[in-house]
């Protein structure tokens, strides 16, 4: 079993493969809001398929001013934990869109809601 709690978004890839990935993007912070991207709920999904780490993002708003930062520290965090063989692509979406709900517990909480 996980040490991490579950996370809110779909996983699909090799077991051995769930926590490294879900820790990467635990790493991962948005920085207008100085919580994890997990917490925020900006994952929406993770595939592992074929060699390639595929990951869905969303963000708080279409003209959030950090996407390209999020995007690519996501991407940094997964190459650096999941073996060398793996390519990563990470996607911004936007359907469904982001909303407050999509937040962790623990980040409604910090936000005061």
């Amino acid at each position: 079993m996980s040490s991490l709690a579950e996370p809110s978004f779909p996983y699909a890839g090799p077991t051995s493969l769930r926590e490294p990935s879900l820790k990467a993007l635990r790493r991962v912070v948005d920085p207008e809001l100085a919580l994890s991207i997990v917490d925020v709920g900006l994952v929406r999904g993770v595939e592992v398929r074929q060699g390639l780490v595929r990951v869905q993002l969303t963000m708080t708003s279409a003209a959030c001013p950090v996407a390209d930062v999020i995007v690519e520290d996501a991407h940094a965090e997964l190459d650096r934990a999941l073996p060398a063989c793996y390519a990563v692509a990470v996607e911004l979406v936007w359907d469904p869109p982001w909303t407050h709900l999509d937040m962790s517990a623990r980040a409604r909480a910090f936000m005061g809601w």
